[in-house]
Parts: structure tokens; C-alpha cells; sequence
């Protein structure tokens, strides 16, 4: 089929899933968010009380979030990156130095329930919107500082970036090809989980201040979401002074747990137990392997990954995917093709579950809702993100 007959026919299965799901959670109506944060972390911290009802006022610099110049690509003027992360918000600015201007955001932050910002870690204090003075002023107020490397400690100043966290945090050395060089995560793992730690943070602050009608101060770090990231490799090391080596799409301590090449691509397979590793080798055409003292138990095989692998991948090159996967699915062993993006947008399963939007009449720019539903709704749906100041005013 041609990709774009195929594309549109994606387009078009999205489309009437989204409109059969209702995308509207407002489990968080009547609380109000001022976001003043930009790039990534912050922005979808707000974004995820937005898309569960809250009320946020995105508060820009008088020239607007760098992140609107993150691309291309460009939808309507604006970075996709920004878009994605700043869907159902107001926007006003703000000129700090300016002292009207900063007094009209210190009285809006008061009205509100809950603050959020990335600033960088000298300005707050400069500006008097510090934590402790904003809680102190305004004491049910929930202040969300989001920073680089913590909010104490000798980097507590020091700026930060999304690679350099992971490459501090040791997660470039955990990750990649063991022929190859260590690799950074090709997704944002640590700007968005810093967002999700921060709204998770607010929310359980707001259970809080319900119990006691006061309100926290909650610091989150890019730093300290990287730290949990490797909390596992960690672990290991602390207790064997050794650090696994690369695995690629496998796993330092389960065999086998990797992606085997197949005739047609690369296949994921993840007996996860001793149980399902007896199915798997009888789908191979061993069943004798699992009764066999050095592949019994997965301690045994990880001994013996060096030989058990290659015999695997030597009988799972012989066959298609389609052959493996229906062999794996009757007897219940987990598995998976690895896609690529246009094939994931194929899945039936992405389209049922309504998760993709097309807010922009025109376009055919997918964004997302979260991966949650409460009641059966869809938190966060078809939004906007708006332009730099769109509301200034008016809210």
C-alpha cells in the first residue's frame, strides 16, 4: 500500500476513535496554575494539570518562550515541540524587571492555587517570587520549583540541559549498543519525568493543604530524576562493585530478554520467568532445554548467555515475524516487533485508545493526551497552545 494511502487511512482511524472517546477530565476544575516556566520540564508539568481541568496562565517573557524556536518543524508559527507541551493554556507576559508588571504577576500568583516555574536558580530571589517568600506571603499557595541540579547542594546554581543530565547522571553508560559508543536516550526521559515527579508533587500537595489549609513548597530536579533513572545500576553496583555492561535491546539480568533478528526485522521477546521460558523453548523446538542444569533457572542461563543466545538467534532468523509471533501468542509469551514511528501510527490499538489528537483544522499534526483515564474520560484532549500574550487582559 502507498505510504500516503496508508497515512491517511491512519488519519482517518484516529480521527473516528477520537470522536467515539469522550477526551474531557476536569477532575482539577476551579483550581488555577500560573506557569511561568519554558523548554520542557515545567511547561508539561503545567500541561498535566491543564489536561485534568485546572485553569493555567502561561506567564512569557515579552518575546515569548525559547521553545517556540525550537524547530523545525513549525505549525502556525510555532515550534511542534512547544505546541505539544503548552496545548490548553492562556499566555500573558511579563517583563520581571518591569516593577508594575511584576507586582500585577505576584498578586495573580497569590490569587492561585499553584505556581510553577523553572527560573534559573539566582532569579527568583531576585525578583522577591523566591519560595520563601511567596509561601510566606501567601501561605496556601502551592510553589513548584523546578530546577537543574536541586535545590541544595554544591550545584545548586549550576544550569542544565536534558544530554547533560543523562550524561552526569551516568545514563549514557548504561545505554547503547555494546559494540557500539554509549548513546544518549533518543527520547526527553529526563525533562518530561521531572515534569510528571513535579505535577505528582502539586497533587499531593493539594491533598495537604485540604487536610490542613496550608500549602507546601515542592522541589523537583532534572538532576534528581536522572539519579532515580539509574537508581537500578546503582543498586547493582553498590552491592557488587561491578557495572553490567551495555546490553543493547537486552537486559543485564534476565536471559533471554532481547530483540532476535527474524527474516523481515527484529522481534522482542521477554520470557520473563522460568514458566514462560519453558514455553518459549518449546515454541523454538527444545523443549529438553528448560529440564537442562545450565539453562534450568535464569541464574544458569546468565552464565551460560554467551551460548544460549546465538543458539536462539540462529533458529529465530530462519523465520518471519508474522510466523514467530503467531507461535508465541498461542502459548502466551510476550513479545513484540520493534517499529518505527509510521508503523506504531498503524497499530489498531493506538487508534482505539484515542489518545492522539488533530486540534489544528488543516493540519494533519498529531499531539497527545495523557496516558491516563479517570471514569472512563481522557485526560487532556484537542487544545490549542496559545500565541505569545494571546491574553493579555483578558484574564
Amino acid at each position: 500500500m502507498p505510504a500516503v494511502t496508508c497515512y491517511k487511512r491512519v488519519m482517518n482511524r484516529i480521527d473516528r476513535a477520537g470522536r467515539d472517546m469522550n477526551t474531557t477530565c476536569d477532575v482539577l476544575a476551579g483550581y488555577r496554575v500560573v506557569d511561568h516556566s519554558e523548554f520542557i520540564t515545567g511547561p508539561y508539568a503545567a500541561m498535566l494539570l491543564a489536561d485534568m481541568g485546572a485553569d493555567v496562565v502561561k506567564v512569557e517573557r515579552p518575546e515569548g518562550d525559547d521553545a517556540r524556536k525550537w524547530g523545525p518543524p513549525f505549525l502556525d508559527g510555532d515550534a511542534l515541540g512547544f505546541i505539544a507541551l503548552n496545548r490548553g493554556k492562556t499566555s500573558i507576559t511579563c517583563d520581571l524587571a518591569d516593577k508594575t508588571e511584576r507586582e500585577a504577576l505576584i498578586e495573580r500568583i497569590g490569587a492561585a492555587d499553584i505556581f510553577v516555574h523553572n527560573l534559573r536558580a539566582d532569579v527568583p530571589a531576585k525578583f522577591g517570587i523566591d519560595g520563601a517568600s511567596l509561601t510566606r506571603r501567601f501561605p496556601k499557595l502551592i510553589y513548584a520549583d523546578l530546577g537543574a541540579f536541586g535545590h541544595t547542594g554544591p550545584w545548586k546554581e549550576r544550569p542544565g540541559y536534558e544530554p547533560i543530565i543523562q550524561a552526569v547522571a551516568g545514563l549514557f553508560s548504561v545505554n547503547g549498543d555494546p559494540s557500539g559508543p554509549e548513546s544518549r536516550i533518543g527520547v526527553s526521559i529526563i525533562d518530561l519525568s521531572t515534569g510528571m515527579w513535579t505535577a505528582i508533587g502539586v497533587l499531593a500537595a493539594l491533598a495537604k493543604r485540604t487536610a490542613t489549609g496550608h500549602g507546601s513548597l515542592v522541589n523537583t530536579s532534572l538532576f534528581e530524576s536522572g539519579l532515580m533513572w539509574a537508581s537500578n545500576h546503582i543498586a547493582g553496583y553498590s552491592v557488587t562493585g561491578k557495572m553490567p555492561a551495555r546490553q543493547g535491546s537486552g537486559h543485564p539480568s534476565l536471559t533471554p530478554y532481547q530483540a532476535f533478528h527474524c527474516t523481515d526485522g527484529l522481534l522482542m521477546v521477554c520470557p520473563g520467568n522460568d514458566r514462560l521460558w519453558r514455553k518459549f523453548a518449546e515454541v523454538l523446538g527444545h523443549p529438553e532445554w528448560p529440564d537442562e542444569p545450565r539453562y534450568k533457572r535464569n541464574v544458569d542461563r546468565m552464565k551460560e548467555r554467551d551460548v544460549l543466545l546465538p543458539a536462539i538467534a540462529e533458529i529465530m532468523k530462519r523465520q518471519n515475524r508474522a510466523y514467530w509471533s503467531a507461535k508465541l501468542d498461542a502459548v502466551g509469551v510476550p513479545h513484540g516487533p520493534l517499529n518505527s514511528v509510521p508503523q506504531v501510527l498503524e497499530l489498531a490499538q493506538v487508534a482505539a485508545l484515542a489518545m492522539l489528537t488533530k486540534p489544528y483544522e488543516g493540519s494533519p499534526a498529531l499531539f497527545h493526551g495523557l496516558p491516563l483515564s479517570i471514569d472512563g474520560e481522557r485526560a487532556g484532549g484537542p487544545e490549542k497552545a496559545p500565541k505569545i500574550g494571546e491574553h493579555n487582559g483578558k484574564v
